[in-house]
């Protein structure tokens, strides 16, 4: 048989095994694993790693804040930087404002996701619940196949705990997953206004005035809810060990639980607050410190968190974005970090090159558990026959240094500004066709397509 497009003689590796393949394409699919096959088109992958695309399940593209302020990042330039860090999909957020349908949220982003050059679905952010036709709008969303809604238990989009009731029993009924923004509001607004009163508005107390302990409240009484709900619950970005102990114990109760964490928790440090430019660095919940990241890294290894994403939130260094209030006052400075582009080579280098993970928990990391848990699995997140041909193509041995420079997002800086790294991704294919080699784009706005998403089966 001929196909479409072979990766000829690489080291393919899939969350569970890894080995020496060709792989045959055709039809936009994997047809194929074995041994001298041949094709139309012919990718040489000797010495190389052939990996399942990147799956992004946690991003803010085109999103708009309360204020009324835009991401950096649109769908063109966040998917086009994403493909260039070894991404093939993403699944940003669509974020309800209060008192806005559910329909009008998700006519509005399917106009910005119109160029994509990545396969996307979404995540719906649930702010209201007292709109008009909520549950059956929430539906209508889930017939369409954006299968998991988002909730927020701080800032000024946060839920009561009966709202929060509300869209858990929704999800419940529905085979949905909710995922939670879980912080003690109470905590943070009275430490915020303490520190105000007190003049110490610097970026270092954006981290003092968010205690591990606010976090760790608030997923202790998110999972609480979710049980007396009996629905399944997706703990996002954990940041505290003492947030990784109450997913671990939930977890070990048999509790349909699953959480994440991201590279800034892993990487950087609390300290970076304290910088001349620190603003820079405010994401929320903030970046702790070295032991911190030890337990994080803990989680990975043993599964307790079954994700690394990147919690992309862009905004740029400048008076239209960090500094615009001036940056003196930490409570007004927007949160969020770049990073949608960094996220799959600093998870190699550091955890696989550095052996705090194997190539396979990699795989799984920032691939395979997000099909499985998001309702692609089968199609996306793995490299076998039936699957979407969607993999990179990685250079285990190049050794760069990542910057600014080398970055394709849209906001004008990179947190992770001179990290040696041990790995990249060269070539990019999504769906049997070339996105990016030989640094350069190939694809074109548009050509991602909406993925619906099946129920979830976790």
């Amino acid at each position: 048989m001929s196909f479409d497009l072979v990766i000829r003689g690489g080291t393919v590796s899939t969350a569970t095994d890894t080995f020496r393949a060709d792989v045959g394409i055709a039809g936009g699919k994997v047809a194929a694993l074995g041994d001298g096959l041949t094709g139309e088109e012919t990718i040489d992958a000797t010495g190389k790693l052939v990996l399942p695309g990147g799956i992004e399940s946690h991003c803010h593209i085109a999103q708009e804040s309360s204020t009324g302020m835009m991401t950096a990042d649109d769908y063109r330039t966040g998917s086009i930087s994403a493909a260039f860090g070894g991404h093939t999909t993403i699944i940003p957020f669509a974020a309800q404002r209060p008192g806005q349908s559910i329909a009008d949220v998700l006519r509005a982003y399917d106009e910005r996701a119109a160029t994509s050059v990545l396969d996307y679905g979404y995540h719906l952010i649930v702010s209201d619940t007292s709109v008009h036709d909520f549950r059956e709008d929430m539906g209508k969303a889930f017939d369409r196949g954006v299968t998991s809604f988002k909730v927020f238990m701080t800032y000024d989009i946060r839920l009561t705990d009966e709202s929060f009731l509300d869209v858990l029993d929704f999800a419940a009924g529905a085979g949905a997953l909710t995922m939670v923004h879980a912080e003690n509001h109470g905590m943070i607004d009275r430490l915020r206004a303490r520190f105000g009163e007190e003049g110490k508005l610097a970026p270092i107390y954006h981290a003092h005035s968010r205690p591990e302990a606010a976090e760790a409240e608030a997923i202790s009484r998110a999972i609480r809810l979710a049980r007396f709900a009996g629905a399944p619950l997706f703990i996002v970005h954990v940041s505290s060990a003492e947030g990784v102990a109450e997913v671990a114990r939930a977890r070990a109760a048999g509790q349909p639980l699953h959480a994440e964490t991201c590279p800034q928790y892993l990487f950087l440090r609390e300290e970076h607050l304290a910088r001349e430019d620190g603003q820079k660095f405010i994401c929320s919940p903030p970046l702790r410190d070295d032991v911190t990241a030890e337990a994080l890294w803990q989680g990975l290894a043993t599964g307790i968190l079954e994700m690394s994403t990147s919690d992309h939130s862009p905004s740029n260094y400048d008076e239209t974005g960090k500094l615009r209030d001036g940056g003196k006052d930490f409570r007004k400075v927007p949160n969020g970090l770049p990073g949608i582009e960094a996220r799959l080579p600093l998870m190699f280098s550091e955890g696989v090159v550095k052996g705090r993970i194997s190539l396979q928990q990699f795989v799984a990391l920032t691939s395979t558990n997000a099909a499985r848990i998001f309702g692609l699995v089968g199609r996306k997140g793995t490299i076998a026959p039936g699957a979407d041909a969607d993999m990179a193509i990685w250079d285990p041995e190049e050794t760069w240094t990542m910057s600014q420079e080398n970055s394709h997002h849209a906001v004008n800086y990179t947190p992770f500004e001179g990290f040696e790294i041990t790995g990249r991704p060269k070539t990019i294919i999504q769906r049997g066709n070339i996105l990016i080699s030989d640094d350069t784009l190939h694809a074109t706005p548009g050509d991602g397509q909406f993925l619906e998403r099946a129920r979830y089966a976790a």
